[in-house]
């Protein structure tokens, strides 16, 4: 992608409260760490309409804070029909929510990938919801993880 255009990447999961702005943060605190920040534009969504308006839910601000990844300012709103021609990349944290994207989106040529199909050496498929799981450090791992893939997939890692 061309350096002068910033590359514009939308983290999705179901409620927008858990796993998709813990990778907003995570990645925004990777590229802020690289200092390509300037060469992005990040943000994160649901598929539902849940939690519109609320904050990261508790686990996920404990689980950032710990690493010292800001969350500052971030609140939970739905993937809208617009998202799917202003993101260069849909970044889906499991099979349902990319399923839910691809139906959205039908039609529109959005790039829409899974974050763990970054990860072929993970087991898993989806990254867990840990709103149902309760395991935000296992989840903060994966993401992680796929946040380094996804640098390397977008050729930024450098």
């Amino acid at each position: 992608m061309a350096d002068d255009k910033k590359i514009s990447v939308l983290f999705v999961c179901l409620g927008n409260i858990c796993r998709s702005p813990m990778a907003e943060a995570i990645f925004r605190h990777k590229v802020r760490h690289l200092g390509i920040e300037g060469r992005f534009r990040i943000d994160s969504a649901g598929t539902g309409d849940w939690h519109v308006g609320q904050p990261p839910h508790l686990g996920t601000r404990k689980i950032l804070d710990e690493y010292g990844i800001s969350h500052e300012g971030q609140r939970a709103r739905q993937v809208a029909s617009a998202d799917f021609s202003d993101y260069d990349c849909i970044v889906a944290m499991d099979s349902q929510n990319e399923a839910d994207l691809n139906r959205l989106g039908k039609n529109t040529g959005a790039k829409i990938i899974k974050l763990l199909d970054l990860l072929p050496e993970v087991a898993l498929a989806d990254v867990p919801d840990p709103y149902y799981t309760g395991n935000f450090q296992e989840v903060y791992e994966l993401v992680d993880k796929g946040c380094d893939a996804l640098l390397e997939y977008l050729g930024t890692n450098k």
